[in-house]
């Protein structure tokens, strides 16, 4: 009589299948976290690079600009002269004048790019959309030298011929911000610069106006619109305050571009060592006295004091930028607090 047939062990099979899918499934696990790790210490080491190199600056111009320090103490913030050759140096001309022109340039730039944004996110017909928004981006790839050439050989004389005496005689002649608008007339000094200034600028800020203001669901301006809002009203009530940030950010970042532009206000700035109330009056900046005098400084105490007015641009360079998260900072928490 036959014996009993061999079952095949299919539960032992089973198990084995199960341990060689849990080893694969721990071996790609643990391939994963080294991956991960690896990742993590890359990126960690490309953002600590970045504050290697900030840091590297800050001490490269602290180092410069000790002498100039040492020597005049605070008051070379405060003092006028510039002298090369009575050695004796003070930044604040270089200050008032990079302050001014980049305040000058705000000023104008910002209500004309919030337009330019508005229009071609909001009123402008979708066939013009795009060649628009592409023109105005063009402007922002054409170099500061450009932008000083054409200042200086095209737009100061028309500044000066015609819309600086008219200027004098109207703004001029009022009191208080009347000694704004008097002086020499010769198309090119502080306002010049700021307004070279503004129109460089302004791609930055509209353009990055144009990106925040598309990010806005069309749900919530087509409710805006179904109640009875008006465009305007649209745009102060659901727009700005859906993109309060990245506005803020395009302003920053134009400032920025104002504070720093090297070239192009030194073609047009007039570069003269001198402080007066009218912005007709030529004037220096910070970036055009390193533009024009770093190469030529050949004493210590000429060349620590491009040093630090150097350093003195970068600081105004963070206090703005830490000016503008702190604002960003109230307008959440008090946005916070209404709702």
């Amino acid at each position: 009589m036959a014996g009993p047939v061999a079952k095949p062990d299919h539960a032992g099979a089973d198990a084995a299948a199960v341990r060689d899918a849990d080893r694969a499934m721990i071996a790609i696990m643990r391939r994963q976290r080294v991956q991960d790790f690896v990742f993590h210490k890359i990126t960690l080491v490309f953002a600590l690079s970045v504050l290697a190199v900030l840091m590297g600056i800050i001490v490269s111009l602290m180092i410069g600009a000790w002498p100039a320090f040492k020597e005049f103490g605070p008051a070379f913030i405060t003092t006028v002269e510039w002298d090369p050759v009575n050695e004796q140096y003070g930044g604040l001309i270089a200050i008032y004048g990079t302050l001014a022109t980049s305040l000058i340039a705000l000023v104008i730039a910002f209500p004309v790019s919030f337009g330019i944004a508005l229009f071609l996110t909001e009123i402008c017909p979708a066939r013009l959309r795009r060649p628009l928004g592409t023109a105005v981006e063009l402007l922002a790839g054409v170099p500061s030298i450009i932008y000083g050439m054409w200042g200086l050989f095209v737009f100061a004389p028309l500044f000066g011929d015609f819309i600086q005496p008219v200027l004098n005689k109207t703004l001029g002649q009022l009191p208080l911000i009347g000694m704004l608008f008097k002086g020499p007339i010769m198309g090119i000094g502080i306002m010049t610069a700021g307004l070279i200034l503004a129109v460089m600028i302004i791609p930055f800020i509209s353009s990055v106006m144009r990106d925040v203001f598309e990010i806005v669901p069309a749900v919530l301006k087509e409710s805006a619109y179904g109640l009875g809002c008006t465009r305007w009203e649209v745009v102060r009530k659901v727009v700005l305050p859906y993109t309060k940030t990245g506005v803020v950010g395009g302003v920053m970042l134009g400032l920025g571009r104002a504070l720093g532009e090297t070239m192009a206000v030194t073609f047009v700035i007039g570069n003269a060592q001198q402080l007066s109330w009218s912005l007709f009056a030529p004037g220096n900046s910070i970036a055009s006295t390193l533009a024009n005098e770093f190469a030529e400084a050949a004493s210590t105490f000429h060349v620590s004091s491009l040093f630090a007015l150097g350093l003195i641009l970068f600081f105004i360079t963070f206090l703005v930028l830490s000016a503008a998260k702190l604002m960003l900072r109230g307008l959440s928490r008090r946005e916070g607090t209404k709702s």
